[in-house]
């Protein structure tokens, strides 16, 4: 009824989200009116971008609902503003592509950096003014590059990601060899912009749960593959660097 796949409803499970009210002897889960409220509140909670962490806090009453509603429904109407400025530029794309008038350099690009300097912003908050460093070094690397190198970083961190996946579902721990294997070729991959040590490592981790954007891109490949990273992010980080 509610559209969430058994693997979903495992997982929710397996996490303490969304327990059964009980299960059967065939080892079927059933649901029973208070636990389809409680996924009721869930999928709203996700609809609006929320992390599970973020959700089990709500749910269990550990984070003020309203205060978390009102967090990102601010973040919402900032992406609404932002996605029609981009819808804006796309269409003055079009027209200038079909001969009516050029645009300039920087409005080619309008509605892009206020994403950027926005997810700096928020991270400066959570982590500390050192974080700029960071930006100031991966705007150094991407000076010079081209649409296609752009193209050609985010293919390589699909090809990352798909590995994590693949060692996620084959059943290995996150702190497995296997997966601090293919954690080894993520962390190569991030450092390619800045060189992340022990603590932001882990940080960057933590942020593909807490982050919407981060949250919502991963889930859409698994359910359960944000959280994967984060806990082999850390485990690489704990293990691997210093």
């Amino acid at each position: 009824m509610s559209k969430v796949t058994s693997r979903t409803l495992r997982h929710y499970d397996d996490v303490g989200l969304l327990k059964p009210a009980y299960v059967g002897s065939n080892g079927y889960r059933y649901y029973e009116q208070e636990q389809l409220l409680r996924l009721q509140r869930l999928l709203l909670l996700r609809e609006l971008g929320l992390g599970l962490t973020a959700i089990a806090e709500v749910l269990d009453g550990q984070r003020d609902q309203v205060a978390a509603l009102h967090g990102h429904e601010e973040w919402l109407r900032h992406e609404r503003d932002r996605l029609d400025r981009l819808a804006d530029t796309v269409s003055r794309t079009i027209h200038q592509l079909q001969g009516g008038e050029q645009m300039t350099a920087p409005e080619l690009f309008e509605g892009f950096a206020d994403r950027q300097a926005r997810q700096e912003a928020d991270l400066a908050d959570r982590y500390g003014e050192g974080v700029r460093e960071h930006f100031r070094a991966a705007e150094e690397v991407t000076k010079g590059w081209t649409q296609q190198d752009y193209l050609d970083a985010q293919r390589r961190g699909d090809e990352v990601d798909a590995k994590v996946l693949a060692v996620m579902r084959s059943g290995a721990a996150p702190d497995s060899a296997a997966a601090l294997d293919v954690m080894a070729e993520h962390y190569r991959s991030v450092a390619q912009f800045w060189t992340p040590d022990r603590t932001s490592y882990a940080g960057l981790g933590q942020l593909y749960v807490d982050n919407p954007e981060f949250k919502a891109r991963y889930d859409a490949k698994d359910p359960g593959l944000a959280e994967y990273l984060r806990d082999a992010t850390a485990a690489y980080a704990a293990q691997r660097l210093s």
